[in-house]
């Protein structure tokens, strides 16, 4: 290989780089402004916000809903990843679901979802991922069913609706993750065996 050609290796992996650089400085900033703004948040906002060209936005989503999309999957891609963090450690069932629950809170202004009026499912990539999280928290809850440290009524959707909530900052809390923490805890004491039995509401 000649240094010409070593060089201009070089500058691919750059470009390369700093394509997927912007890509997350965009992915980044439209999660902050569509939980600020709403899904129909202009573009060139997001563009500014990121600090790029609106035709950066563009080269990387041509359309809005390509870029909510984009939002969604990346959201349950971070879900998954804290459910893959809980489901790793030894801990007991329940202190593996305080620990999903925890980094939920913590990736909160990262997650569009359509709990919180991002985009409905529709690609399938996507939906494999929701299955695999729901999966997941699942054998979490079996974990702790099996321990005795979770209450046998406790069901997967329980812990999604819940983590959705806690993912939603309150615009008017000062200091929302330590106030989500503390209705954490206050949550998985309700899980253990001895509280008192849940309301079937069908």
């Amino acid at each position: 290989m000649t240094k010409a050609q070593s060089n201009e290796g070089v500058r691919r992996r750059e470009l390369r780089r700093d394509a997927a650089d912007n890509r997350e400085r965009v992915l980044a900033a439209a999660a902050a402004a569509v939980r600020r703004e709403g899904a129909a948040v202009p573009m060139a906002t997001v563009a500014a916000d990121a600090g790029v060209g609106v035709g950066t936005v563009y080269r990387h989503f041509p359309s809005r809903e390509a870029l909510l999309g984009a939002l969604t999957h990346r959201s349950f891609q971070l879900v998954l990843a804290a459910a893959d963090s809980a489901a790793e450690t030894d801990r007991s069932g329940i202190e593996a679901v305080r620990g999903f629950l925890d980094r939920t809170v913590e990736h909160g202004p990262d997650l569009v979802l359509p709990l919180h009026g991002g985009p409905p499912l529709i690609d399938q990539d996507t939906v494999a991922i929701q299955a695999e999280v729901h999966r997941k928290l699942g054998s979490l809850l079996s974990r702790g069913r099996q321990d005795g440290t979770i209450r046998d009524d406790v069901r997967t959707a329980d812990l999604v609706l819940f983590g959705a909530l806690m993912a939603q900052r309150l615009p008017h809390v000062a200091d929302w993750n330590h106030i989500a923490q503390r209705l954490v805890d206050i949550y998985v004491a309700g899980m253990a065996p001895a509280a008192a039995p849940l309301r079937d509401l069908g």
